[in-house]
């Protein structure tokens, strides 16, 4: 049995993990800002601080980290402003910092967990009008390799969780000027075939088999996949993604 604390876990794809852990048998600390076990604003250090304090003092130690909260925001080059690249670079960036730096020093005196990161395909795949969310998004990927380089001689490991649009409230978290982008990534959300429980079945499978860099439907695996093989092939496709985008 793990001990698990997950982030942005009253809702979507945090609820969904809390639940696939719960179902093995772990026990899981449910975080979010609202209806969970644990109040914990992620761009909080004080937060953070309760965090810790509550996993000392009621499990003594922690098994699994899970950075999942976070936002939706992007847009072109010339509409997003500065205030929303800081925005989201607080929250998908810094939150995941902040909870990272937070319980490394529990972890190492253990000598064994894993800290999962949640990111997302577009920190390995990166389409035009996203330049925000896909630079935060592929930090984290950045954090969680050297996450895992620092930590395994601690015996701790480190993964992050790359899917592709899949059903989930994180629309509602949608913030920025560029009502184009916001549209078209709304109507990714709702018609992937992808549900957050399948995506996070996916995750527990792929935590399982000790995977670094989890991508847990194909959509993402294809498209990544695209990119690895054939790049002319790849860039040549977002390209035509960015032309409709500035014809929307």
């Amino acid at each position: 049995m793990s001990r698990v604390l997950i982030t942005g876990a009253a809702s979507g794809l945090g609820a969904a993990l809390a639940e696939q852990f719960e179902a093995r048998g772990d026990e899981v600390l449910r975080t979010d800002l609202a209806g969970a076990d644990l109040r914990l604003d992620i761009t909080s250090d004080d937060d953070w601080a309760a965090a810790l304090a509550h996993v000392e003092q009621t499990w003594g130690g922690l098994d699994v980290l899970v950075n999942n909260a976070g936002v939706a925001g992007g847009g072109r080059l010339d509409v997003a402003g500065l205030d929303e690249w800081q925005w989201i670079t607080e929250i998908n960036l810094f939150g995941a910092v902040r909870g990272t730096r937070a319980f490394v020093p529990m972890l190492k005196r253990q000598g064994a967990g894993r800290i999962v990161n949640v990111a997302s395909l577009a920190g390995l795949v990166h389409p035009a009008g996203m330049a925000s969310y896909n630079a935060v998004k592929a930090a984290v990927v950045a954090l969680t390799e050297t996450t895992g380089h620092e930590l395994a001689a601690y015996g701790v490991t480190a993964h992050v969780v790359c899917p592709s649009f899949f059903k989930t409230n994180l629309m509602s978290s949608m913030r920025g000027a560029d009502s184009a982008l916001a549209a078209t990534m709304a109507h990714l959300v709702d018609h992937s075939p992808t549900s957050a429980g399948e995506i996070a079945a996916a995750v527990l499978e792929g935590l399982d088999r000790g995977d670094e860099v989890i991508l847990p439907d194909e959509a993402g695996r294809a498209a990544y996949g695209l990119k690895l093989a054939d790049r002319p092939s790849y860039d040549a496709l977002l390209r035509d993604q960015a032309r409709k985008l500035d014809r929307a």
